[in-house]
């Protein structure tokens, strides 16, 4: 759908919408805010396509997955001792619990929980991870406004949409890494406001002033990257920017106004963090292209650099038959920045060296595996380790924001095995199917809240369309044991 079918079907005229254009600039208002803003007010209404709608559902499911998975790790633990000791209880839920808080603690809570690891969906072209600030403040502000399962979806993939394009206006993963400001938080709060206010049904004016709130509050620097415990990670990621988020929607919601367009004008928010930006990013390929499909799910419980040297390997196992005892050494190449993330970390399940040799033994790599941290000392695993080989390979950068992995295993007689994954499993050009989905799912939910009930979650998100509420959803993300 192009600018023009979108105003047309909004009854406007592209005269119509010259017209604004006019009295915009006399408004401080730019052309890309107008448009975005009338977007984001009609979102709730408007209708997804089959596949985008599809799409949704499973970032929906993936992201409750990990919230409730998440519940049981360290930041997640951290994060309902912060709720029963000093939120009181309030209207919405706190997810895989009995507990209740405010809108916003609840979005915090729920967004550390759900980036408490590495289990979440991520967003390259941003270098963000969408799901885990944009689902919990949906989710909260749906249970305050009380929106119907489909008002849900849209909420979601709006929520997508704007976190992302914002950070690839500021310039994407060059912008992220040059700055040492946290892409990851700036599209996690615009994601989340934006999702939340469409909960709210805020009109067009309203969804500016929720812009302009965000970005007073968008924070984030890249000292996360030195985090062992991945606590202020998850903050970092997700719950401070879901609360935030949601903070903004309440806000305006109640009342409040602000200036007209944050991202034009004097001391604007892109001339404040990122003087290169380029604006009109901000509407490229609105409601075209839906951010939601072009969102990875991790088919592997790891961090994102990890995915493909694990796919490749893999392969490599199915391919061929050899034993842990004849491999010689195993040759990873990532592309150099991307492989410092992953290179010798503290955290099993953002270690590339461990995670590799526990593939090597498992011939898998599990969500208990990727979190044991016990058996990062166990001598069979530090055996393999000991024969893995990160290389930050220069070649590879050319293929970024795509992380391109290559895997080479060598035995001991001299014999070699590659794989080169460009098109990582649960990428949009290499999708999970359905069922990959559910099962991911399954096993993230089951053991917390039972192996029925995460089977009646999945089912019902997976058809969360026809539901009016979202009573039976908020019934199934709790701990009703």
């Amino acid at each position: 759908m192009n600018k023009r079918q979108f105003l047309s079907r909004f009854g406007l005229s592209s005269v119509a919408f010259l017209e604004t254009s006019v009295n915009a600039q006399q408004k401080d208002l730019s052309a890309e805010s107008e448009f975005l803003s009338l977007y984001m007010a009609q979102a709730g209404q408007t209708k997804l396509t089959p596949n985008v709608e599809e799409q949704t559902k499973y970032h929906l499911l993936d992201t409750y997955a990990a919230i409730i998975s998440g519940s049981q790790l360290l930041p997640g633990k951290a994060a309902m001792s912060y709720i029963q000791k000093y939120a009181p209880p309030g209207k919405c839920t706190i997810l895989g619990s009995k507990l209740t808080a405010s809108a916003a603690d609840a979005a915090l809570a729920n967004g550390v929980m759900a980036h408490a690891d590495e289990t979440d969906d991520s967003h390259n072209r941003s270098r963000s991870h969408p799901g885990c600030s944009v689902v919990p403040a949906a989710t909260a502000s749906g249970e305050i406004f009380k929106i119907s399962g489909n008002h849900l979806l849209r909420a979601v993939a709006l929520g997508y949409d704007v976190g992302t394009r914002v950070v690839m206006a500021m310039g994407g993963p060059e912008f992220s890494y040059s700055s040492h400001k946290s892409s990851h938080s700036i599209a996690g709060i615009f994601g989340a406001a934006s999702a939340a206010a469409c909960a709210a049904r805020l009109n067009q004016q309203q969804m500016r002033w929720v812009m302009d709130y965000t970005a007073q509050q968008s924070s984030g620097i890249y000292a996360w990257g030195r985090d062992t415990d991945h606590i202020e990670k998850a903050f970092v990621f997700a719950g401070m920017p879901s609360k935030n988020g949601v903070t903004s929607a309440l806000l305006v919601e109640n009342g409040w106004n602000g200036i007209n367009d944050i991202f034009s004008g004097p001391d604007n928010f892109f001339e404040a963090y990122a003087p290169l930006a380029n604006k009109k990013l901000l509407t490229d390929g609105l409601g075209e292209r839906f951010e939601i499909t072009q969102t990875d799910i991790k088919k592997w419980t790891v961090g994102s650099p990890i995915q493909g040297p694990l796919d490749a390997l893999e392969l490599i196992r199915q391919k061929n038959r050899f034993d842990t005892q004849s491999i010689q050494k195993v040759l990873v190449h990532l592309e150099p920045s991307t492989a410092k993330v992953v290179s010798n970390r503290e955290m099993p399940d953002i270690c590339l060296q461990h995670m590799v040799a526990v593939m090597l033994l498992d011939g898998t790599a599990s969500f208990k595996a990727a979190h044991d941290i016990q058996r990062m000392k166990d001598a069979s695993v530090l055996e393999q380790r000991a024969k893995v080989e990160l290389i930050f390979d220069d070649e590879l950068k050319q293929f970024m924001p795509v992380r391109v992995a290559v895997v080479e295993v060598i035995l001991k007689d001299g014999t070699r095995y590659s794989e080169r994954v460009e098109a990582v499993r649960g990428t949009p050009r290499n999708p999970m199917s359905r069922q990959e989905v559910i099962d991911k799912a399954l096993d993230l939910i089951g053991p917390v809240l039972g192996s029925q009930q995460a089977k009646d979650l999945s089912k019902l998100v997976l058809g969360i369309e026809a539901q009016p509420d979202l009573g039976k959803l908020i019934y199934l993300l709790k701990n009703n044991a």
